[in-house]
């Protein structure tokens, strides 16, 4: 009786065992499928952290395309209202040629004045807003000294008229 009890007791302990060695298996298996679904978890945010990544340039290149082309419309708008400008200093220019005394010192001084306000119409029509403000850039690098005074002085008049209003 002795040994049925005992072979009984290994036999339950064996069990036991086996039971533990099974539990233990089963824990180390839940342990990587969690492994597994994080690590694929991590993946998909990391595909959808570069997704919005992506989008985001893609709209900021959108955005800065757009910028650029708004701004190349304003430049376009400003050349063509300066060509226009120099179409009427040309009509103003014929104008004062027609009206004008045609000889004597007031003959000179009319034709200097319509060859004047023609050239700056030629000018503008030619030029346009972007060819003056390239002028004004290399006029102010070749003389940096007096474009500072210039810039100085339209400075103190603007705050004197607008200390006045």
């Amino acid at each position: 009786m002795a040994n049925t009890v005992n072979d009984k007791a290994r036999e339950a302990a064996n069990k036991g065992h086996e039971a533990l060695d099974k539990a233990k298996e089963a824990g180390r298996a839940a342990v990587d499928q969690a492994k597994d679904v994080g690590a694929q978890m991590m993946d998909k945010a990391r595909d959808l952290g570069q997704q919005a990544v992506d989008k985001t340039k893609d709209v900021a290149s959108r955005v800065g395309d757009m910028a650029g082309d708004t701004a190349k419309n304003v430049g376009q708008r400003a050349d063509n209202l300066a060509a226009a400008v120099g179409e009427r200093a040309h009509t103003a220019a014929d104008a004062v040629r027609r009206h004008g005394p045609q000889e004597g010192t007031l003959g000179n001084a009319t034709k200097a004045v319509a060859d004047t306000i023609d050239q700056t119409g030629r000018y503008l029509q030619n030029e346009g807003l972007t060819g003056m403000a390239n002028d004004v850039g290399e006029m102010i690098r070749r003389n940096p000294i007096p474009a500072l005074f210039v810039g100085i002085g339209i400075g103190y008049l603007l705050a004197r008229a607008l200390d006045r209003s």
